[in-house]
């Protein structure tokens, strides 16, 4: 059962009639109180039955390989973010999980008309998935979370990926590291070729040697930096920035497993900033993305192209959150030069060939 109008007001410590202003749309208390009570409703699980009475003023968020249902799940924050944006604008919103055989029994269009939704946002999907295709023509209002397509009906949401990897290697070059490696997500993702372009862009901008071997795809997991930190220390990496937090819990433990400590031998870097980051052994510096934000900017998004005006990109400023696992460069030799059949080289020779 959800929450009442009475949860809301004690969790808030404010009076029954305040939150039912501010679910109402009463103008006797300030904006900022308002948004609270909106926002702790929607956290709380407050059904917003006022949205229902409207002409279908439904949305619908579109969730595919990405755990959200818990707090400290990567999305939990998004959906919560959207669902917030939309209650403040009355409208109600439908969490539909997906996968590629969902998306191969449903047209998107369809569905969307099955469920009288006005909108869709689509949150941890791949380029390669089915319904990428159907989006390249849907005149559905539709916004993106790491994903481009062309479209004027279709948004793209996101952090500023060049900004925010840039901002790591600064900072790493001025610990005096000159030999940083990159531990990538996986092929076929468009953020993942992003993040592996920017760290590119990076070390050139900033006149260090790219060495294709040290520019690794791997997978959004913790087991994957088993695989290839052997080979960059190998190669004399002092510093592995990392596609997300996971792969970066996963590095430090093979680093302490190969008998180098994080970050007197090796500094290491994350993305995302998750709750994991802070409870790690060393704590993790990491890129900061405000998922609350890319959930609510998917709505933003959503919202313009619903009202007539077409949003191309969404673009969020992150922020570099220094912790303990990151320290001045300790040199070290290359032992062994190595061919990882994960490298860019090997995996996108194209976008290597374009950016290095």
């Amino acid at each position: 059962m959800g929450a009442t109008i009475k949860d809301i007001a004690e969790r808030l410590g404010v009076s029954v009639s305040t939150v039912s202003k501010g679910l109402n749309g009463g103008r006797d208390i300030s904006e900022q109180l308002r948004q609270s009570i909106l926002e702790t409703a929607v956290e709380m699980g407050y059904e917003n039955r006022r949205a229902r009475k409207l002409d279908h003023r439904t949305v619908a968020i579109f969730v595919e390989n990405m755990d959200y249902q818990t707090p400290g799940d990567f999305g939990y924050d998004i959906v919560l973010g959207f669902r917030q944006a939309a209650f403040s604008a009355s409208w109600d919103v439908d969490l539909v999980p997906v996968s590629p055989a969902f998306q191969e029994e449903n047209r998107y269009d369809t569905l969307m008309m099955e469920k009288s939704c006005k909108g869709g946002y689509f949150v941890g999907f791949s380029l390669e998935d089915p319904w990428m295709k159907e989006l390249q023509t849907t005149t559905i209002p539709t916004a993106l979370l790491d994903n481009r397509v062309d479209n004027p009906n279709v948004s793209y949401v996101g952090t500023d990926t060049e900004a925010s990897i840039d901002s790591a290697i600064s900072y790493l070059i001025s610990l005096g590291h000159e030999k940083i490696a990159f531990l990538d997500g996986s092929t076929g993702s468009m953020i993942s070729d992003d993040r592996m372009a920017a760290y590119l862009i990076s070390l050139r901008k900033h006149h260090l040697p790219i060495e294709p071997n040290m520019a690794i795809y791997s997978y959004f997991t913790a087991d994957a930096a088993h695989y290839h930190v052997p080979g960059l220390l190998e190669l004399g990496a002092t510093a592995i920035l990392c596609g997300n937090d996971l792969i970066a819990q996963g590095v430090i433990d093979s680093c302490r497993a190969q008998g180098m400590r994080v970050p007197e031998d090796v500094s290491v870097i994350g993305f995302d900033d998750i709750p994991l980051a802070a409870e790690l052994t060393p704590p993790l510096t990491t890129i900061r993305q405000d998922r609350s934000a890319l959930g609510k900017s998917g709505f933003f998004a959503l919202y313009s192209i619903m009202n007539g005006t077409s949003i191309s990109k969404t673009l969020l400023r992150a922020e570099l959150v220094v912790r303990e696992s990151t320290a001045t460069a300790k040199p070290r030799l290359v032992t062994k030069r190595n061919v990882d059949t994960d490298c860019v080289l090997c995996k996108n020779p194209l976008l290597y060939e374009r950016y290095a």
